[in-house]
């Protein structure tokens, strides 16, 4: 997954925002769902380089999420450089890079710019922390992993356990098991906006 990857120049772009930290599951699922989709996804972190994704999951006997190491992304661009009317849409995904990248500056004009302008946006898990400090999500209903309820809630959002809530423009799911409920609504989403600005 290098940014030196050949791909198609035609294909609408979807940014997926990512860190040191970031979850694998959360990242690959919606990566290849968008190749598969005729999306163009776009990886961006607070620099362009390698980063290095974590597995995370409640193993038997622990109350707390275990991590360990996963695969490896390549960042195409850095959050300072990215022109957000340039994107369909948008993917937050979790691990703990969240709590890290969510104060960028640029990262928060980029998210702001997704609730503002009504396109598609998905969040999983820890990704709730981003539109949250960025004010996105008041009045919302999200779903989330229920350690950030209070991520959500302090920030005005309204914390729903299921593993697709569909909110206008917003889709989110709570962890990587849901993955397989709220991807697919987010990529129609997606299709529909791709339809439309292709009529216009």
């Amino acid at each position: 997954m290098s940014a030196d990857t050949p791909r198609s120049t035609l294909a609408p772009r979807v940014l997926i925002v990512v860190g040191d930290a970031t979850e694998t599951v959360d990242t690959l699922y919606p990566y290849y769902r968008l190749q598969e989709a005729g999306f163009q996804p776009i990886v961006i972190a607070p620099e362009r380089r390698l980063y290095q994704m974590v597995l995370h999951e409640v193993r038997p006997g622990w109350t707390i999420t275990k991590e360990w190491e996963g695969y490896q992304i390549q960042a195409d661009y850095a959050f300072a450089d990215v022109r957000p009317e340039d994107y369909l849409g948008i993917f937050f995904s979790g691990g703990r890079a969240p709590e890290y990248i969510r104060y960028d500056v640029d990262l928060v004009r980029i998210t702001q710019h997704f609730f503002t302008a009504d396109k598609p946006v998905a969040s999983v898990c820890h990704g709730v922390e981003i539109p949250a400090y960025a004010g996105c999500v008041r009045g919302r209903q999200m779903a989330t992993v229920p350690k950030c309820r209070f991520d959500l809630e302090v920030a005005g959002g309204i914390f729903v356990d299921k593993p697709c809530v569909i909110d206008r423009n917003l889709v989110s799911g709570r962890t990587f098991h849901d993955h397989g409920h709220f991807v697919g609504p987010w990529i129609r989403l997606l299709e529909e906006a791709a339809a439309a600005s292709s009529r216009s």
